[in-house]
């Protein structure tokens, strides 16, 4: 059964954009505490750890300095598998805001990939779409119910997991599942390559803008998109980046779902 923020995130009612009134953008943690059901509660030690590996591949991409957004940082690690949001204040400091459990590429099967790590712009050159909740012929909706956005990176160089392994090109995309057969998997590497995440996540994402800039930027422009939430509540820390790392742990970490398993 969908829940409640997830049913009413859906509907697209048409109605203004407005801006949250926030000080900071690190108030939105509480927001995300309550909107976001599934959650992993990464101590404090490790949320600082995992921002100095979020500012040195930023700094590594040539990004270290950044003005205040929003980005979103993936652990590819099978002894992880999560997902986490980070804000850049204005000193330069990330700041942790949450949490959830994420699937990443599960090797070994015909056109699996290892889910590239690096720094991915999320831009108008790669237009998002959103699931139209169709069963394929295993029954399984792939990006989720109808509705649930489908966040696109592009093309990008990947490492082949099957036959004779190399490289080439997949589609890198971040996006929900199928709520009753493949939610519940999600904390363990389960994808073809792309990120899976949360339904309630996903929704959190999609209705604050939390990687919006570019879209937010030629909308002011004039330009219309009609995958943007018309009821969105944009903030003024809009990002554009995704990071995905392999922090190469020996054993599950305690606060992730392989870790609970």
């Amino acid at each position: 059964m969908l829940s409640f923020v997830v049913v009413a995130a859906l509907a697209l009612h048409a109605v203004t954009p407005s801006t949250r009134d926030f000080q900071s953008g690190a108030e939105l943690a509480e927001l995300f505490a309550k909107q976001v059901d599934r959650r992993l509660e990464v101590p404090e030690a490790e949320q600082r750890e995992y921002g100095q590996r979020l500012a040195e591949a930023l700094a590594a991409a040539g990004l270290e300095h950044l003005p205040p957004q929003y980005v979103v940082l993936v652990d590819r690690d099978p002894y992880a598998q999560a997902v986490m949001l980070y804000w850049i204040s204005p000193e330069g400091d990330y700041k942790f805001v949450g949490a959830s459990p994420a699937s990443t590429g599960r090797p070994g099967e015909y056109e699996h990939f290892e889910t590239p790590t690096g720094v991915f712009e999320h831009s108008i050159a790669h237009l998002d779409f959103r699931a139209e909740g169709t069963k394929n012929e295993h029954g399984v909706r792939g990006y989720g119910i109808k509705g649930m956005r489908v966040y696109d990176f592009g093309w990008q160089k990947a490492t082949r997991t099957w036959g004779k392994g190399g490289e080439s090109y997949m589609r890198l995309q971040m996006h929900a599942t199928d709520p009753d057969m493949l939610e519940r998997r999600i904390g363990s590497p389960q994808s073809k390559g792309c990120i899976r995440i949360p339904a309630s996540l996903n929704v959190f994402l999609d209705r604050y803008g939390i990687l919006d800039a570019d879209y937010e930027r030629a909308s002011a422009e004039g330009k219309h998109f009609w995958v943007l939430r018309a009821d969105r509540q944009f903030t003024p820390w809009s990002g554009r980046y995704l990071v995905i790392i392999d922090s190469e742990r020996t054993q599950p970490a305690d606060w992730s779902t392989p870790g609970r398993k």
